[in-house]
């Protein structure tokens, strides 16, 4: 009889050496029917729910703490505090905040009304309120890297939240159907038509109610629009935004069901060729007022170049694409460019066919600016790949790399943000340093934004200056 491999043992041996075939065995369980998944995944939901609401109050939603007069001096509101004592003793009518002492505490409402109050009364020298220019739209912002594990949610959330306390007004869309934002925000969805996925079978049936009128004309009969597209009709985007615990950031939440999106897209597009999938977003953004409603935008997309991320692109005004300093991650995200390229490019190209064939102006896809952002940043090991990285993506990257930090994995077992942690559960120094890993990144985030505001207000100045010029002649 052949002897069992790993009969007989040896001292001082890996502990892949010498495996007993028959004692493995035995410690199976049996095998695995597709039911054991469902029931895996009602355990996951159950431990999900419970650890999300750590950072949950005891009636279960999620609160947004109050921010000290320390915090607002150093990061919020560019005044001394004790400058900011006598204005609050001045101005009773102004929050005062709570607390006893020298150091008070306010929410973020009343901090944004501080903010209004010095920005008509302060030195004329400082900005208390950030900058946007009146009449241009919102600044759509697709955080998106199809390689997963990159920091899309985190760099998202986190940039969201810092616009939220510079006083923009911030709209998050979760595209992701693990729904980690929506988590992240408080959210509660509960089921697809309570994300974006509506907002596309409202465009395609809009876009097929058009195709009809042009069948019913030539004599055809028209296509029929089910139950769904018919519900989708009658969805308003401002319908599918819910507040969240902070005062002046919105969410439209993403849950599982949002991945349908993804097999009935392609199914709408074999029905009507003509429907340009790629614009049902921006189209939302558009028509729905959105854009008038808020300053910044921000999509969270899921880690692949479906068609959620495709409309994620082509919606966005800005894109971010977060990396890590590693071989594997530079090299992804050098694929991921190049989808993007070959993905857009055959778009442009399918397009500008029929359009050149119909005497159409043809279209081309453009964004004010690309960033590529290095996350989770070990400067001690990671240097010399992140100047390699830098090296060749140029321009796209942005000089500040986001060290990783142990307030971000802390944050995360609360389901929150830094910014939503309090400084006293830290070292003084070490939440200085934790918040610095995402101020300085929204710092050049802001910069692009400001920067790409400023060049369409020069556009449209001179676009308005030449057509005077039209008039006058």
């Amino acid at each position: 009889m052949a002897s069992k491999p790993g009969s007989g043992s040896k001292p001082d041996i890996p502990p892949y050496f010498n495996i007993d075939p028959e004692e493995a065995a035995a410690k199976l369980n049996g095998t695995i029917d597709t039911a054991r998944f469902a029931r895996a995944a009602a355990f996951a939901s159950r431990g999900r729910d419970d650890l999300a609401r750590r950072g949950y109050a005891p009636d279960g939603k999620k609160r947004l703490r109050k921010f000290s007069t320390w915090e607002i001096c150093r990061y919020l509101i560019p005044v001394a505090p004790a400058h900011l004592r006598r204005v609050l003793k001045a101005n009773p009518e102004l929050p005062q905040g709570t607390g006893d002492g020298g150091s008070k505490w306010f929410t973020l409402d009343e901090i944004l009304l501080l903010r209004e109050h010095f920005a008509e009364e302060g030195a004329q020298n400082r900005q208390y309120k950030p900058w946007r220019p009146e009449g241009l739209p919102a600044k759509v912002v697709a955080v998106a890297n199809f390689k997963g594990g990159v920091g899309k949610t985190t760099t998202a959330a986190h940039l969201a939240m810092s616009a939220a306390l510079d006083g923009y007004r911030v709209l998050v869309i979760d595209l992701d159907s693990q729904g980690s934002m929506t988590s992240v925000m408080g959210g509660t969805v509960s089921d697809e038509w309570e994300t974006a996925f509506p907002l596309l079978a409202r465009d395609y049936a809009m876009a097929l109610q058009a195709e009809n009128r042009v069948r019913e004309a030539g004599g055809q009969a028209p296509f029929p629009l089910d139950e769904t597209l018919t519900e989708a009709l009658g969805v308003s985007p401002r319908n599918l935004v819910q507040k969240t615990h902070w005062p002046n950031i919105d969410l439209i939440g993403a849950q599982l069901n949002l991945y349908w999106a993804e097999f009935q897209v392609p199914v709408w597009r074999m029905q009507l060729r003509s429907w340009p999938l790629w614009d049902a977003l921006s189209n939302a953004l558009n028509d729905g007022g959105l854009l008038d409603d808020y300053d910044v935008v921000f999509l969270d997309t899921p880690p692949a170049l479906g068609y959620l991320t495709i409309n994620a692109l082509a919606a966005s005004d800005i894109l971010l694409v977060p990396l890590g300093a590693s071989f594997l991650e530079f090299d992804s995200t050098g694929r991921f460019f190049d989808m993007i390229y070959s993905t857009f490019a055959s778009i442009e190209e399918g397009e500008n066919r029929m359009r050149r064939a119909e005497g159409l102006p043809e279209i081309g896809f453009q964004w004010d600016a690309v960033r590529a952002i290095v996350t989770r940043f070990d400067a001690a090991q990671q240097t010399d790949l992140a100047n390699v990285v830098q090296a060749y993506f140029g321009d796209f990257m942005t000089t500040y790399r986001q060290e990783v930090t142990a307030m971000v994995g802390q944050a995360g077992e609360q389901v929150s943000g830094i910014y939503e942690t309090d400084y006293r559960d830290f070292n003084r120094d070490t939440y200085i340093r934790g918040r610095e890993t995402f101020d300085r990144t929204w710092a050049e985030v802001k910069e692009v934004i400001q920067g790409t505001w400023w060049r369409d207000m020069k556009l449209a100045e001179a676009e308005a200056q030449a057509g005077d010029r039209q008039e006058d002649e």
